[in-house]
């Protein structure tokens, strides 16, 4: 359910020191849109916090499920701190913005923006596309996954196969017997095969 979403927002100060600074008077209209937006459609906003160097560990104490970067001139600095913050703890981030240089748009997607919005705050739009942020960063989180288990799963067979190796040599085992023998030994240990595979060749290092 989307209603019980965690929400961040990264967002510059709204406070206006100019007030006849017309652009930083629409950005600061333009953000709280979102924000009511936001409202509006029943989600959690937990935060909005500035783009600075305490990110990381505002967002590690507040685990959001989701991040809204809200940005427009300053989008790109405010993006690097984002990806930098949840580098080591991936979340979906979505980015709404007024500024129309698309140039970095690519490099956002690249960096794990899952929706990039231009210029798309009509509260109608906001559920639908925080629910294909969701989805996206879903799909590329099981992707990841599973790219993981295939890679686990290659390693294990080729450490396997030095295991069986090591045993045909030094017990003079067929090869059938050498995994026989190490799929034993993980059952007796109730350990998976790559993982005795790996320990009986630690221990073959060790002794030499």
């Amino acid at each position: 359910m989307t209603d019980a979403l965690r929400i961040v927002v990264v967002a510059p100060d709204l406070a206006l020191t100019d007030p006849d600074d017309d652009h930083a008077a629409s950005q600061a209209e333009r953000s709280r849109a979102l924000r009511i937006g936001l409202l509006e459609n029943n989600f959690n906003l937990i935060a909005t916090l500035p783009a600075d160097v305490f990110l990381s560990d505002r967002l590690a104490q507040l685990q959001p499920d989701l991040i809204i970067v809200d940005a427009e001139s300053e989008a790109r600095d405010a993006l690097e701190h984002v990806v930098m913050a949840t580098r080591d703890a991936r979340r979906p981030i979505v980015m709404f913005t007024n500024d129309e240089d698309t140039t970095h748009v690519k490099d956002a997607v690249a960096a794990g923006v899952c929706a990039y919005i231009v210029a798309g705050l009509a509260p109608q739009r906001i559920r639908p596309i925080l629910d294909v942020a969701m989805a996206r960063f879903a799909h590329e989180q099981a992707l990841r996954a599973e790219l993981a288990d295939a890679r686990t799963e290659l390693q294990d067979r080729k450490t396997i196969d030095r295991a069986k190796g090591v045993l045909m040599q030094r017990q003079g085992l067929s090869e059938q017997d050498a995994y026989e023998k190490l799929r034993k030994t993980a059952m007796d240990k109730g350990l998976k095969l790559g993982e005795v595979a790996r320990r009986m060749l630690e221990m073959v290092d060790l002794l030499g």
